[in-house]
């Protein structure tokens, strides 16, 4: 009697959380299309990412819509999604894309309850590597800093040399570069389980070659391809 107690209640319990799986999954797979809206319109504007820093990046980082109210309740975070030139020393072109969550701080640059876009180029690949492996605390476990904007603006600077990561920000329709010192990015392993149906590792996914790209990001590494074909040492 007690077995077969079990056996109903571990099929309930199945049952009860299966129609959750595809629900989640549509969730982040809009965050992927989100992600790839959010990338084309600020790789759009006139005052963009400088183009010489893209080149040189070795993964682009987008967090769209995240609100400053997900700062301030413990345990909410922002979540969006990693791309990574491709191969051993990031020399290839544009892979698929692994899910990313943003932990924050004490966070002020957003203003009430409005939304903010974030857009991080990860410039060398002790950050690569270093975020698709574990958490890392932006200004801690990685050098990062607020990134210059302009497609003609000087990379050439202290800040930007040192720097392993830069930030952006877009909110209400201005583009800036923004200091997110103090918050953690790390990968987001359950969302990445329902976009391809299997665990694997973030590296695995962004730097191998081998794992598709999924329809709803294929706007963004389209993006970069065409924007920045090939990584500029």
């Amino acid at each position: 009697m007690k077995r077969k107690l079990t056996l109903l209640v571990s099929v309930l319990i199945v049952l009860a959380a299966s129609p959750m799986w595809p629900a989640d999954k549509q969730k982040d797979e809009d965050r992927l299309s989100k992600s790839s809206t959010v990338l084309k319109e600020i790789m759009g504007i006139p005052d963009n990412v400088p183009e010489n820093l893209l080149g040189k990046a070795d993964c682009v980082i987008v967090f769209p819509s995240v609100l400053k109210a997900a700062f301030i309740v413990g345990g909410s975070y922002g979540r969006g999604v990693m791309t990574c030139r491709t191969g051993k020393d990031f020399e290839g072109p544009w892979g698929a894309p692994t899910m990313m969550a943003l932990e924050g701080g004490s966070i002020g640059f957003q203003a009430g309850g409005q939304a903010t876009d974030f857009v991080l180029l990860v410039m060398n690949d002790r950050g690569a590597n270093a975020i698709l492996s574990s958490k890392v605390k932006l200004g801690g476990d990685a050098s990062a800093a607020a990134g210059p904007v302009g497609r003609d603006a000087s990379a050439e600077t202290d800040v930007t040399m040192r720097a392993e990561i830069l930030s952006y920000s877009r909110a209400r329709g201005l583009f800036a570069g923004v200091s997110l010192a103090g918050s953690t990015i790390r990968p987001d392993g359950n969302a990445n389980e329902k976009v391809y149906g299997r665990k694997l590792p973030a590296k695995d996914i962004a730097l191998s070659g081998a794992t598709s790209v999924p329809p709803s990001a294929n706007e963004m590494i389209a993006t970069l391809n065409a924007r920045t074909p090939k990584h500029k040492s």
